[in-house]
């Protein structure tokens, strides 16, 4: 079963539990973030973009954990097979950071003696603007970046609750946002030009169990000359309403219900496969690189393992078209946190 949510509401009833479950084309529900019945250590809120050229790539979040903030910015080289991240902790934010209860208005500014970053909403357009000088060894990063959400289009919005009372995840994902700027690291100027450049934003905020694990792929281009992408992941929450599954295919969002991902137990640099209950969704994926970490701070664990690749498979559509996925630029991951 996939439940759509099509009328606007609030995420939360005054007792703090989920008003609504299931998923959206669009984000429809208000986070009332006032009526969340839970501490502040168990809120967890980020905004995460990810743009992506056939050669480069960046990705950038803002999070803000309860326990604390992170500012992190990963350079991509798919080239040269090699990833650069540097993170910037702040303790015991408890939300300070300010995220916006919406993925649709609200701005993201930080400044301090490392970095400084602004997300700015103009109407179909988020603007990244970032400066952090000490970036891998102070040869420094700095870009502006305009990603541009077409309003027709549609995204993943899903309301997902956890079997622990008022705990929940509401999401947003964004895909084939075309991406224009130009990024300076290490003293090199490299341009995203937006027919050839695609963004995604990760939109997250909830009340997430201490221990949690979650599966993530996701990519964005063209096939056709239309824009193309596909959202996957699970393991975390009851999804027997809805799943983030769906294809985005010239801006109509295609739903899958379930979606597998299978790894390679001995390397996660190894091709992975993926294949849905229904089969309309069957992909490989041949990796380029595991931007693997690893943060083990006191009562704070997160492993995670994010795999550059490319992707090559086929979906059909709901109508019965069938589209032929070669060699699409993407992502998939996965994360085990303690929280």
């Amino acid at each position: 079963m996939q439940h759509e949510i099509t009328q606007h509401g609030k995420l939360l009833n005054e007792d703090g539990s989920l008003a609504h479950r299931g998923w959206s084309r669009q984000q429809l529900l208000e986070y009332n973030r006032e009526n969340i019945s839970a501490g502040w250590y168990r809120i967890k809120e980020w905004d995460y973009y990810c743009a992506l050229t056939s050669e480069y790539g960046i990705a950038l979040t803002v999070a803000d954990n309860g326990y604390m903030g992170l500012i992190s910015i990963s350079w991509l080289d798919f080239n040269n097979h090699f990833y650069k991240t540097d993170d910037i902790m702040k303790l015991f934010t408890k939300g300070k950071l300010n995220l916006p209860r919406s993925s649709g208005s609200g701005n993201i500014y930080h400044e301090d003696k490392d970095i400084s970053i602004e997300i700015v909403k103009n109407q179909d357009k988020r603007i990244l603007s970032f400066d952090y000088p000490n970036f891998h060894d102070k040869r420094g990063i700095k870009g502006n970046l305009t990603l541009t959400q077409d309003p027709d289009m549609d995204t993943m919005a899903i309301a997902t609750p956890f079997s622990k009372k008022n705990h929940f995840y509401y999401n947003q994902k964004i895909n084939c946002m075309p991406a224009e700027g130009t990024i300076t690291y290490s003293n090199n100027n490299y341009s995203f030009l937006n027919d050839t450049a695609f963004g995604v934003l990760d939109w997250g905020r909830g009340v997430w169990p201490y221990a949690n694990m979650w599966y993530w792929g996701s990519a964005s281009g063209k096939i056709d000359g239309k824009p193309f992408g596909f959202n996957l992941g699970y393991g975390f929450g009851d999804t027997s309403l809805a799943t983030e599954n769906i294809v985005f295919y010239n801006k109509i969002g295609y739903k899958l219900e379930h979606v597998y991902f299978n790894i390679n137990p001995n390397s996660y640099e190894r091709p992975w496969a993926f294949t849905s209950n229904d089969g309309r969704f069957e992909m490989n994926f041949t990796p380029i690189f595991d931007r693997y970490s690893n943060t083990n701070i006191i009562l704070l664990k997160s492993v995670q393992h994010q795999v550059f690749g490319h992707y090559n498979g086929k979906v059909i559509l709901d109508d019965g078209d069938i589209l032929h996925v070669k060699n699409l630029l993407g992502f998939a991951e996965k994360v085990q946190n303690r929280w």
